[in-house]
């Protein structure tokens, strides 16, 4: 079970939550830091089994509706994985650990 762990501690800015991710997932250097380019990425480069978010609680208030936003991606990466899973998708879940 191959598993990325997301460290969101200490981040002040969307641009830190998305260069984490970058850094997480080993996303290329050219990752838009956008949601759109984390969904790409996720379904089309991800081999993870699992993710564990780490931190979530020290984010600023500002962003905590893009951490929705995050949740809200990695759900349809399940629903995505479990729907095509005849075509040997891992199986993928995440868990927030704070």
């Amino acid at each position: 079970m191959k598993t990325i762990v997301l460290d969101l501690t200490g981040c002040k800015s969307l641009w830190d939550i998305h260069e984490r991710i970058r850094k997480a997932f080993d996303f290329p250097e050219w990752y838009g830091k956008n949601w759109s380019a984390f969904w790409d990425l996720l379904w089309s480069e991800c081999d993870a089994d699992k993710v564990i978010i780490k931190g979530e609680y020290t984010i600023p208030e500002e962003y905590k509706e893009h951490l929705h936003t995050m949740h809200s991606i990695l759900d349809k990466e399940i629903a995505f994985r479990k729907e095509y899973e005849k075509y040997n998708f891992a199986p993928f879940f995440y868990e927030v650990e704070n």
